[in-house]
């Protein structure tokens, strides 16, 4: 029951999750099995030797390029001081090759909503 001396409190406000929803490929392969009509094997493999493929490639020094998506480009850092934060003592950090991906224009724009999707088309 509202005491009517005070005031009425503010209406809360709900703030989004900081938690994105994430596709795994598990869920890859059952997307697989549900709308191209592969059988559930079949699903789990295709995704398998799909990212076995791009791991591969990326493990041999060479890029990604995937139409429409990003891609997928090994950089070369070069060796740079560093310094433990908790002693301060300076320690070198070794050159090392390092995965960075890169998504496509159609990729951001649809992300960000600026591109129909294909299924408003349908």
């Amino acid at each position: 029951m509202a005491d009517s001396n005070h005031e009425p409190e503010p209406p809360r406000v709900v703030l989004p999750t900081l938690e994105t929803p994430t596709l795994t490929k598990a869920e890859l392969a059952e997307l697989l099995f549900e709308r191209l009509g592969l059988n559930k094997r079949e699903s789990k493999d295709m995704v398998e030797a799909f990212f076995d493929i791009i791991h591969a490639t990326l493990v041999g020094g060479h890029d990604v390029k995937l139409s429409g998506f990003g891609n997928f480009n090994i950089r070369r850092k070069a060796p740079r001081p560093g310094r433990n934060p908790r002693t301060g003592e300076a320690i070198p950090i070794k050159a090392r090759n390092v995965v960075t991906f890169h998504a496509s224009h159609k990729l951001k724009a649809l992300v960000q909503g600026d591109i129909p999707s294909a299924e408003e088309f349908e």
